[in-house]
């Protein structure tokens, strides 16, 4: 496409008093173990029930075939184009940990791992507890606090990830990923993409070879993974774009920080789903559009545990009449991107997309899972054009031309 979406929807948009809920289960695609999948593998008689109701289809996050990063896959359910938008996965974190970057700054998001003679064996070190891995990043907090001229400052995050802030003169994100994605393969450094950035990449090879002196002795948080190196990036804010009074509930960092970033309010809310349900319906009356982050769905398929990614759905599954009690106008209920337990990762599979207003083809479709959204009326889109659907459905856009 030769065209800017964002600024033609911005030319189109107009107010009303409709409300949006975008419920992202993150990595909900999945593909069939034993016949079928989780999603048809969960007992979901209100998901099922609402696909009745509702128009169904499927999204490509980026291109076909192009497996994406949870940042790029959210960017596009927000309507930026995550080719045109490339944001490092360390601003993310950083945001979303409330973590100060400054125009000095590199951030970058950190994985603790098992490293066994010089070999990745756990990219996620067993995943341990929040409060388990801050003890450790406090650790590293106290060895290690400059390298060359370059501030070193660690911030705790979820479970086996933290955040990484580099604070000097000259510092240049262009780096490539200093982890190899895989176990079983060799601990990777970090490489400089431009000439500029060589000094950046000097200094975090460095790091990572003082992070392994100070946690040699661990038993399984023994060396880190760092990846997603970026500076500030300014993007569109998504309140001027769509003119929405807009609220992200999310709880992991990552999801936090890319809501911040676009311009939406993140409200705090406790860790779990009925947690999430109940700050929505505590602040319904204050915004327009909702975004409603579920995290589980995409750890469970990263770990391949199939069974645990079913209970997840059925949690879901029960709080959907919660949501429609509050009567939104537009419910859409997708995923970033699809995360097969058989996979153990992300995918380049298209995601189960789900539109529900009165305005839809009612009665196309018997449930919300995989197969039956890419059958759907919708048909396969790009998720970048997901959020025209919903303000089309919110009846908030002009008609376009005479």
């Amino acid at each position: 496409m030769n065209y800017d979406r964002q600024e033609l929807l911005k030319e189109i948009v107009q107010p009303a008093q409709t409300k949006i809920v975008l419920l992202v289960m993150d990595g909900i695609g999945d593909l069939p173990k034993d016949g079928k999948t989780p999603l048809q593998q969960a007992q979901t008689f209100n998901l099922d029930n609402l696909a009745t109701q509702s128009d169904l289809g499927q999204t490509i996050p980026v291109l076909a075939g192009i497996t994406p990063g949870s940042g790029p896959g959210h960017l596009a359910l927000f309507g930026y184009d995550p080719v045109k938008y490339q944001i490092g996965r360390g601003i993310l974190e950083a945001l979303g940990s409330n973590v100060p970057v400054e125009a000095k700054d590199v951030v970058a998001r950190a994985n603790f791992a098992t490293v066994k003679d010089g070999i990745v064996v756990d990219r996620r070190a067993g995943r341990p507890s929040t409060e388990e891995s801050s003890k450790v990043v406090e650790k590293l907090a106290g060895s290690i606090k400059e390298i060359n001229g370059v501030k070193i400052t660690f911030y705790a995050g979820k479970e086996h990830r933290f955040v990484v802030k580099l604070t000097g003169e000259g510092l240049d994100d262009r780096l490539s990923d200093a982890d190899p994605q895989k176990e079983g393969k060799p601990i990777l450094f970090t490489e400089p993409l431009v000439s500029e950035a060589k000094r950046t990449s000097e200094v975090v090879n460095q790091l990572m070879k003082e992070i392994a002196k100070v946690l040699q002795d661990e038993p399984k948080m023994n060396f880190a993974l760092i990846r997603g190196f970026s500076k500030y990036p300014r993007l569109p804010q998504f309140p001027q774009v769509y003119k929405l009074r807009a609220a992200a509930i999310a709880t992991y960092p990552m999801y936090k920080g890319i809501a911040k970033l676009v311009g939406m309010e993140v409200v705090e809310t406790g860790s779990t789903i009925q947690d999430e349900v109940k700050t929505l319906e505590e602040i319904w009356k204050d915004y327009d559009f909702f975004y409603f982050h579920v995290k589980k769905t995409d750890s469970y398929g990263e770990d391949g545990d199939f069974d645990s990614k079913v209970h997840v759905i059925e949690e879901v599954d029960k709080i959907i009449p919660q949501i429609l009690s509050l009567k939104p106008d537009v419910l859409a209920v997708t995923g970033d991107h699809s995360t097969p337990a058989v996979l153990k990762s992300h995918s380049w599979h298209p995601v189960p997309f789900m539109i529900y207003s009165p305005f839809t083809r009612k009665g196309l479709s018997k449930s919300f899972d995989e197969f039956e959204c890419a059958k759907g009326s919708i048909g396969t889109i790009y998720a970048v054009d997901a959020m025209s659907l919903m303000l089309a459905h919110a009846l908030r856009l002009e008609k376009f031309g005479a």
